[in-house]
């Protein structure tokens, strides 16, 4: 959906036909027996007739951008990222104490 040339919404119709997602893993890389073994639960719901399914979303907050007269999105957007992906208001992502770790019983493991 477009808006005075700005792309407001947006969405797709999901693959819902087994030879078409088994041409998708092949494209991928994926061997038959690989795509079985990761995703044999749906292209065995494709054998009983999936109907086509899938939807769309409109982007609030460039909407509210275009109406608003803003040059960046990042005005409306409730939790904005910097360039590089991080949350200055949050500062995120960001290092975890030990203490955390042994809270979750997360063992990390670097190399």
């Amino acid at each position: 959906m477009v808006l005075n040339g700005n792309e407001i919404g947006g969405g797709s119709i999901r693959i819902y036909q087994r030879p078409l997602q088994e041409k998708m893993f092949a494209a991928l890389g994926m061997t038959e027996e690989e795509a079985q073994h990761k995703f044999g639960f749906l292209l065995g719901a494709f054998e009983y007739g999936a109907p086509p399914h899938g939807g769309i979303a409109f982007g609030f907050d460039r909407l509210c951008s275009i109406l608003g007269g803003s040059e960046s999105i990042r005005d409306f957007i409730a939790f904005p990222k910097n360039n590089s992906g991080r949350d200055v208001m949050l500062d995120a992502p960001s290092s975890i104490d030990d203490k955390q770790f042994d809270e979750l019983q997360i063992k990390l493991n670097l190399k």
